[in-house]
């Protein structure tokens, strides 16, 4: 599921490097991608399936960061605690803030979005995921909660 040509590959390098002068900057591009991938297969390692879903197809999951990989240190970029493998309909929904998680495993939902749209995914406030993978997530799922997840109070841009 996660094999790429390696032309792919060739040609993502050159992109950044022609896009990208400063040869430092390049590299850690690309390590940075190449953590991506490490980060990836360790959450699978950890839960190869989307806990809430239970699809396990990995070619139909997104490796999502609960603290956004842009708001991360270098070790939170890559940390497998600091992810969740999501179908996409969940993994958007826990990216833009309109769902998150308390650490005894409650789905938290937005009022942001109606009671009919959540009620066609399939979801509903407060159910619990057991099988939703918790420990050592706690202070990363608290940012989530604190500063992603669109409470009552918060505006919608």
């Amino acid at each position: 599921g996660e094999a790429e040509h390696p032309v792919t590959l060739i040609n993502e390098e050159s992109a950044i490097e022609n896009e990208i002068l400063d040869p430092q900057e390049a590299f850690q591009v690309r390590q940075s991608r190449k953590g991506h991938g490490r980060y990836r297969e360790q959450l699978l390692d950890s839960c190869p399936f989307c806990p809430i879903t239970m699809i396990a197809d990995d070619r139909l999951l997104i490796a999502s960061h609960i603290k956004p990989w842009v708001d991360s240190d270098q070790f939170e970029k890559t940390d497998p605690y600091n992810g969740f493998m999501l179908s996409p309909t969940f993994d958007k929904l826990f990216d833009r803030g309109f769902m998150t998680f308390t650490d005894d495993k409650r789905v938290v939902l937005s009022p942001f979005l109606s009671k009919m749209t959540y009620s066609k995914i399939g979801i509903s406030d407060n159910k619990i995921f057991s099988l939703l993978p918790i420990e050592g997530r706690e202070r990363y799922l608290d940012y989530h909660r604190n500063n992603i997840f669109k409470a009552v109070g918060d505006t919608l841009l």
